[in-house]
């Protein structure tokens, strides 16, 4: 609970398959993945379908959005499927996006999507924040604004984030780091002194 924790390996190495399992999106083939005292390897899909709704957030490389929906809209449609929800409004502004909240996705550039995004996940109160190379489509100036609102999300709120990237640089930011080499973990370390968002460079 409440770290930051980077799976970082090299494109094919795992990492994506890692996070599905995690996210209860795939099942694994032999093992156990635990969640607290549940078992996700051995969930019915609806279980599994209960899991994603109450604990996980998911934010993706390319934002997911509807295009035809809002920024509010969008947020709004992970609010409805929540039990106890934070409103769409709230979590446009932890992103520092309630200024735009009635724009469409085209009108907004591509950090400001992600932001949306990370609204969208947040909106459902998860337990686990999981996110897939989220900066992989971001120039690094940007990457380093939606880098700060999750390490903010995490110091500030407890928040645990799970994310996944094949940038060394962004892993000096996590509290553990889990290196991955062709689907078998190779490392794992926690960091004492994780450097500020706005210090990762590449």
């Amino acid at each position: 609970d409440g770290e930051f924790v980077v799976i970082l390996g090299p494109s094919g190495s795992g990492k994506s398959t890692l996070l599905n399992l995690i996210g209860g999106m795939d099942r694994p083939t032999t093992g156990h993945i635990w969640h607290r005292d549940d078992d996700l390897a051995v969930m019915t899909d609806a279980e599994l379908t209960d899991y994603r709704r109450r604990v996980i957030g998911f934010v993706f490389q390319f934002y997911n959005l509807v295009p035809t929906l809002t920024a509010y809209e969008n947020v709004q449609v992970a609010t409805e499927l929540a039990r106890d929800a934070i409103s769409p409004g709230e979590a446009l502004e932890m992103v520092g996006l309630g200024h735009r909240a009635d724009h469409f996705p085209a009108q907004l550039s591509g950090g400001e999507q992600q932001r949306v995004a990370i609204a969208r996940a947040l909106a459902k109160r998860p337990d686990l924040l999981l996110a897939d190379e989220p900066t992989g489509a971001l120039d690094l100036k940007t990457a380093q604004v939606v880098l700060g609102i999750l390490q903010k999300l995490n110091r500030e709120r407890g928040l645990t984030v799970v994310l996944i990237t094949h940038n060394p640089p962004i892993a000096e930011m996590a509290t553990r780091v889990v290196r991955l080499q062709s689907g078998r973990i190779s490392e794992i370390h926690e960091n004492p002194s994780p450097i500020p968002a706005e210090e990762v460079t590449w």
